[in-house]
């Protein structure tokens, strides 16, 4: 039978031979009752080298989304199994793990879920979350997590949840993008702007307008989608006018002028190598190494043009998802499609991890 891969807490990894999988009770979201997470990868069985990537990044999370679930040993065919466990939320957009090795899930309409190795927690406005859909997370050197919703910007110092609101000083409420900075600056890009915050203020960072892509659900012409600081502390920020690049004082754009693959970036990406990844909305992903611009698609075994997110495991591979095709991994030779057929359970994936 499959064996089905858990994660714990201290990063090591338990296999059941044979497994059923019950829905928990609703009210062990709350009470701390016992709860796993099936990994949706986990027919896949991996091999050692990549187990970590499946299980974490192949956390993925499709529309299928995280659920609620139990596992227990169980003979094989007894039981309740084969059934699909109701999700706790169907569209997972973002995940992070925190310096205490605890998992948060923030999703596109159920707030934000926290697992701690244990039990799966949910948060939501009833509790004081600032907002129903989660595009961003980060954490500070203090331990204090930042959300960014479409509601503002929350912050939890692990007791309680403080949001921040154009009435504080945020460019807008609709954020889409995080970053905290070396120098420890916050910064926020959302549907009407990008926002600097220094602990005290909030003060705004101009940016051109960009024309808005009105094949996107949410756009705008100051809407900034990703905002990534290099190793050589330049922030780049993703727009529907290309990237723009700020050093040292000046800002730069570059654009399909210049190379770039698609104008609409969706995300940014430095790989250990020093080379710059944009996955882009119209036109896939591409790499800049500094001089020159390489665009992976059709001849280079990519299919599909709307790429969301990037990520880079621990060996180098990039990895990112093409909408309704699955997640490719790129090994810097060849490309390998992750999808439904090879026991991926959605191809619509939204985040990597």
């Amino acid at each position: 039978p499959p064996r089905v891969w858990l994660h714990r807490r201290d990063l090591k990894r338990e296999a059941i031979s044979s497994a059923r999988i019950v829905r928990a009770p609703a009210s062990s979201l709350r009470t701390g009752e016992p709860t796993v997470i099936t990994i949706l990868a986990c027919a896949l069985q991996p091999s050692r080298t990549v187990r970590r990537v499946l299980l974490f990044t192949l956390l993925f999370v499709d529309v299928g989304g995280i659920g609620s679930m139990v596992a227990a040993q169980t003979p094989a065919g007894g039981g309740a199994e084969g059934q699909r466990p109701q999700p706790v939320s169907t569209f997972v957009r973002r995940i992070h793990q925190d310096r205490r090795g605890h998992y948060w899930f923030g999703t596109n309409g159920d707030g934000i879920l926290r697992w701690d190795g244990s039990k799966l927690e949910s948060f939501s406005i009833n509790e004081g979350f600032g907002g129903d859909a989660v595009r961003g997370i980060v954490e500070d050197e203090k331990g204090h997590l930042w959300f960014g919703t479409e509601r503002g910007l929350t912050r939890y110092d692990g007791s309680s949840f403080v949001n921040f609101t154009k009435a504080d000083g945020l460019a807008g409420d609709d954020v889409w993008a995080l970053l905290i900075d070396r120098k420890g600056i916050t910064w926020i890009g959302t549907t009407e702007g990008v926002s600097r915050f220094d602990g005290k203020a909030f003060t705004t960072f101009h940016l051109p307008e960009s024309p808005p892509d009105p094949t996107r659900g949410v756009t705008g012409p100051r809407m900034v989608h990703c905002i990534m600081e290099d190793r050589r502390g330049r922030l780049w920020f993703a727009t529907s006018g290309g990237a723009y690049v700020f050093d040292e004082g000046t800002l730069r754009n570059i654009s399909e002028a210049d190379g770039l693959c698609n104008d609409v970036v969706n995300c940014i990406l430095e790989a250990k190598d020093g080379s710059i990844w944009f996955a882009t909305h119209h036109n896939g992903v591409c790499r800049f190494d500094g001089t020159t611009f390489t665009h992976f698609g059709m001849d280079e075994g990519v299919k599909g043009t709307e790429a969301w997110d990037l990520f880079e495991d621990g060996r180098g591979n990039i990895w990112f998802p093409i909408e309704n095709a699955g997640v490719y991994r790129y090994d810097g030779t060849s490309f390998d499609l992750l999808d439904e057929t090879k026991g991926l359970t959605s191809n619509a994936i939204q985040c990597t991890f």
